[in-house]
C-alpha cells in the first residue's frame, strides 16, 4: 500500500516573479543536498503549477557552454542543404527532419491559423540496431536519424552529450514534483528510470507581426510532463496567463523556462496547470530553439494520483498508458502523423475537453 508523504506546508511564493507573474525557482541548494532545500523548492514549484503552469529554473548546473553548443548545432543542422535534411525526413516515430507544414494540423485549423512557420529536427533516446524496441518496431522507440557525419562533424556526439545532461537533470527534478504533490520523494522514480525523451531542434524564420493568421508556433499546450527551454538570446515565447492575457516571456540569463503539459495536468486531476503558449518570431531574423521534453516511460499508466483525488474531487479522466496518449497527441499535431492509427478522442478525454484545451 502506498505510504503518503506528510501533508506539506502551503505553497510558497518564490522571492522573484519574472514580469510579476512567473516564478523563478533556484534549485542549486537542492542539487547540492542542502538540508531543507528540497522542501522549499517543492513548495515554490507547487505555487508555480497551481497558479501559472510555467517557471524559470535557476541553479540547474547545466554548463552554459553546453547550452551554447546545442544552439550552435541547431543552426549547423538547419544550414545543411535541403537534400541532406530530407535524407533524414521525419517518420512515423516522429524522429528526423520536419519541413514547414504545407497545411495546418487540426490544432492550428481549429484556431483559424495557417501552418506554424518553423522547421524542426527531432531526436529521441539513442538505440542500437539490435535493441528489442528497434527490432520489434515499437512506436516512438526507433533509431535516431543522423545526418552524414562528414557533412556536420561532431554533431552527433555534441547532441548526445546535451541529451544525457538534460536527462540527468530531469530525473533529479521529478523528486521535487513528487514532494510538491504531497507524495513520497521517490514516487516518480520508477516511471522516470528510463524516461521518454524528445529533443526538438527548431528554426523559426521571421514572421509579419501584422498578419494575425500566422504564428511561428500556434497556441498549444504540450503533451507531457516536463518541457525545458534553455535561455535564448532571441525572444519569441508568449504565455497565456490564467486570466487570459498573453505575456511575452523575457529571457533571464542562465535560467531555463520550464512548463508542464497535458499528462501532468491529467495525472494531477487538473491540480497542476498545462498552460497554452505560442511562439512569434518578430525579431526580423532567424530564431532557434532546442526544447527538451521529458516524460514518463511509455508503459506508465497515467491515472489520478492518490494525493489529487478525494470524495469531493473524484478522478476526472480514465487511466491511459503514456504511449497511447503520446500517439494520439502526435496525430493531432503533425501532418505526417495524421494517418497513423491512434486512440480516439473519446478514449483520451471525456467530451471535447482535450480539443478545447489545445485551442488555448
Amino acid at each position: 500500500m502506498l505510504q503518503h508523504a506528510a501533508p506539506s506546508a502551503p505553497a510558497l511564493v518564490p522571492p522573484t516573479l519574472v514580469g510579476g507573474e512567473i516564478p523563478l525557482i533556484d534549485v542549486s541548494g537542492y542539487l547540492a543536498g542542502t538540508p531543507g532545500a528540497a522542501e522549499v523548492a517543492a513548495r515554490q514549484l507547487r505555487y508555480a503549477f497551481e497558479n501559472v503552469g510555467f517557471y524559470y529554473l535557476a541553479g540547474h548546473g547545466v554548463p552554459q557552454a553546453l547550452i551554447d553548443t546545442a544552439y550552435a548545432e541547431a543552426a549547423r543542422f538547419h544550414a545543411l542543404p535541403d537534400a541532406a535534411k530530407l535524407a533524414v525526413k521525419v517518420d512515423e516515430h516522429n524522429i528526423g527532419y520536419m519541413p514547414i507544414a504545407r497545411k495546418p494540423p487540426p490544432n492550428a485549423a481549429a484556431q483559424g491559423k495557417k501552418p506554424s512557420q518553423n522547421e524542426a529536427y527531432f531526436l529521441r533516446r539513442e538505440k542500437a540496431p539490435d535493441h528489442p524496441d528497434v527490432t520489434s518496431n515499437r512506436r516512438f522507440h526507433a533509431m535516431n536519424k543522423w545526418p552524414d557525419e562528414a557533412a556536420i562533424p561532431g554533431f552527433r556526439a555534441n547532441m548526445l552529450a546535451y541529451i544525457a545532461t538534460m536527462e540527468t537533470l530531469c530525473r533529479k527534478l521529478v523528486r521535487l514534483y513528487a514532494l510538491a504533490l504531497d507524495l513520497p520523494e521517490t514516487f516518480f522514480d520508477r516511471s522516470f528510470a528510463e524516461p521518454h525523451m524528445i529533443l526538438r531542434m527548431s528554426r523559426y524564420p521571421a514572421i509579419d507581426a501584422s498578419d494575425d493568421t500566422v504564428n511561428s508556433l500556434v497556441a498549444h499546450t504540450d503533451s507531457g510532463f516536463m518541457t525545458m527551454l534553455p535561455p535564448n538570446k532571441v525572444q519569441g515565447l508568449e504565455i497565456k496567463l490564467p486570466d487570459g492575457r498573453w505575456m511575452e516571456a523575457p529571457g533571464i540569463e542562465g535560467a531555463f523556462v520550464v512548463n508542464g503539459g497535458d499528462i501532468l495536468h491529467r495525472w494531477t486531476n487538473e491540480r497542476f496547470l498545462s498552460t497554452p503558449h505560442r511562439v512569434r518570431n518578430l525579431s526580423g531574423g532567424l530564431r532557434y530553439a532546442v526544447p527538451f521534453f521529458c516524460d514518463p516511460d511509455h508503459d506508465t499508466m497515467i491515472e489520478c494520483l492518490p494525493s489529487c483525488q478525494s470524495a469531493e474531487r473524484p478522478a476526472k479522466y480514465p487511466p491511459i498508458k503514456m504511449g497511447d496518449y503520446a500517439l494520439w497527441f502526435a496525430a493531432q499535431r503533425y501532418e505526417h502523423m495524421a494517418k497513423v492509427e491512434a486512440p480516439s478522442e473519446a478514449e483520451i478525454a471525456p467530451g471535447a475537453r482535450a480539443t478545447e484545451r489545445w485551442q488555448g
